[in-house]
């Protein structure tokens, strides 16, 4: 038993020390899983050339192409418009924006030299903001035009300007974003870019590491006034077709389909039973136009003009303008999913045509309308065509699911579900069909303009 006893005090101490190693590795080793787990994330290289890219020597390219640059002032009744400019002829012609020159008595265009000449407008452009001016003088020097399609994001530009009337300033940037869209106009595709613009800048080139004309700054994104770093440019394609028939007639003569578009939320890809968001939604075909003649109808889903991709909405305005008035074209148009081809015979865009904005609507109860039937006085009001059917939304609830849907009143209801709706009963008979948790689809009417609205 001492034995025993003096054996188990002997191991007692070691087996103690066993113990606390053993407890020591549990400590410091990493448990099992922790082991075994593959990283969440990836460290592997952007694979790139390994080749070191020159930097462009913007320092020869500005001594290069500010001759070409000018100072541009518009004369007006009250107070005066200055910009920029850009000669690209000998024969004197000078690129720069509409808003600049609109409505001017007088343009003087200050060259490099210091020379001052008077400048003729040649033809304006509203619906791209580009204006082509005409001066006349010896020597004068040109910049040449690149080609903004095969810009690269992330590429180095420069642009040159009269900020603040501060000539001849540049700097420097790089391609932000292309095919930018932001509101502008029925043809915005601008060229994003990081290299500061200012006030003054407008209509001054955007140039490459090339020396060519890429873009002709226009606008900026600024709360403050200056820049902030967000500046959008013309792309110089859209601009040539417009400097050719301005040179050649004094104005730019532009195809008409006769379509309102919108673009493809994933609500209405759902909703409409679409396989992706590609192409520009029918929202309404103008009565007597090419697009009613061939056939096109609201709800058709127009992937394809004369066999260029329509990808979204904003691809078609100019597909069509590039169109000579009574060109015969074949249109690729998704009707109920299923493609079909349409041949249409495009029009000339007149002023009056130009079609508004789409706008929004919905219906009762749960969805947080108060909607009424469209009677007579009504349609005066809105200026309703006489056989306008439909009801017309007197008041949307802050929150409700019509109010997030951008809803408002005068908004007139027209179908829903692809179903025409001619009064408020028509209006309570869809929504009592339709599914729990189903998104709704409206067609509305606001301000002359009809477009499709989800709601979910």
């Amino acid at each position: 038993m001492d034995r025993f006893v003096r054996g188990h005090r002997w191991l007692g101490p070691v087996s103690g020390l066993a113990g606390l190693a053993l407890a020591l590795v549990a400590l410091i080793a990493p448990p099992a899983w922790t082991r075994a787990a593959a990283p969440i994330w990836t460290e592997q290289p952007v694979a790139v050339s390994a080749s070191t890219v020159p930097a462009p020597n913007w320092v020869e390219l500005a001594k290069a192409v500010k001759p070409a640059v000018v100072n541009v002032t518009g004369r007006r009744d009250v107070g005066r418009g200055m910009g920029s400019g850009f000669i690209i002829n000998a024969d004197g012609y000078v690129v720069t924006n509409n808003h600049v020159v609109e409505g001017a008595e007088k343009v003087q265009v200050r060259l490099s030299d210091g020379r001052d000449l008077a400048a003729t407008v040649v033809g304006l452009d509203p619906k791209t903001d580009l204006a082509l001016l005409k001066v006349e003088g010896r020597g004068l020097p040109v910049i040449s035009l690149g080609d903004s399609a095969a810009l690269q994001v992330g590429e180095p530009v420069m642009a040159i300007g009269n900020p603040f009337g501060l000539q001849q300033t540049v700097t420097t940037g790089i391609v932000s974003a292309t095919g930018r869209v932001i509101g502008a106009g029925p043809y915005d595709d601008f060229v994003q870019t990081d290299a500061p613009i200012n006030p003054g800048n407008s209509g001054g080139p955007l140039i490459n590491a090339r020396g060519q004309v890429i873009g002709i700054n226009s606008i900026i994104f600024s709360r403050t006034g200056g820049s902030v770093g967000i500046g959008f440019a013309i792309p110089v394609n859209l601009a040539k077709s417009v400097f050719s028939q301005l040179a050649a007639t004094g104005r730019v003569e532009r195809g008409w389909l006769g379509v309102s578009i919108q673009e493809l939320t994933p609500a209405l890809v759902k909703t409409l039973g679409l396989a992706d968001g590609r192409g520009a939604l029918v929202a309404q075909v103008t009565e007597g136009s090419p697009a009613a003649a061939a056939g096109i109808k609201q709800g058709d889903v127009i992937v394809a003009v004369g066999g260029r991709t329509v990808a979204r909405s904003a691809d078609l305005p100019p597909l069509v303008a590039d169109l000579q008035p009574g060109q015969a074209v074949k249109i690729a148009v998704l009707r109920d999913g299923k493609p079909t081809t349409i041949e249409a015979t495009v029009a000339r865009l007149e002023e009056q045509r130009e079609p508004r904005a789409a706008g929004k609507a919905e219906a009762q109860g749960r969805l947080g309308l108060v909607v009424g039937p469209v009677t007579p006085e009504i349609a005066r009001e809105l200026s309703l065509p006489r056989d306008m059917k439909g009801v017309v939304v007197r008041d949307v609830r802050g929150g409700s699911p019509a109010d997030e849907a951008g809803l408002k009143p005068a908004d007139v209801i027209v179908e829903v579900n692809r179903r025409p709706i001619g009064s408020v009963e028509e209006l309570r008979r869809e929504l009592d069909r339709l599914d729990k948790g189903a998104p709704l689809l409206l067609l509305i009417r606001r301000e002359s303009a009809e477009r499709y609205v989800t709601i979910s």
